[in-house]
């Protein structure tokens, strides 16, 4: 199983960015696929999700600014990430489980598989 992490950058408060994470390894349409962010001084905390039926599934600090998708043909799901703020500053993980149950979608040891992480710099 491989997930790969990509999109990241530096960019000023107000801007947009979109993250993508690509799958492989995996029968990718069956899979809950979830964005985690972490700092140095921060646990990794969750940031969205989207289950194999398209529900989705937000922290209460992106609600309404970023959105999730998945593209089951293409094994990819986004982030498109808009109104950043400096506070969104982390490096952004992508996780993929097939067995996931809606109680633990927010919690990230529940998740198997990992990407690398893509960095997002959110300047003031």
């Amino acid at each position: 199983v491989q997930l790969q992490a990509s999109g990241g950058g530096l960019v000023e408060a107000g801007d947009s960015l979109r993250l993508s994470c690509a799958a492989s390894g995996l029968t990718f349409s069956r899979q809950t696929i979830a964005w985690f962010r972490q700092t140095p001084e921060q646990e990794r905390e969750f940031v969205a999700a989207i289950r194999w039926n398209g529900s989705t599934y937000y922290a209460d600090s992106v609600k309404g600014r970023f959105t999730i998708s998945r593209n089951n043909a293409k094994n990819t799901v986004s982030l498109l990430m808009n109104s950043l703020r400096p506070e969104d500053t982390a490096v952004y993980y992508c996780a993929a489980d097939p067995s996931i149950i809606l109680s633990s979608i927010r919690i990230s040891r529940q998740y198997d598989n990992w990407g690398q992480g893509t960095q997002v710099t959110v300047s003031s």
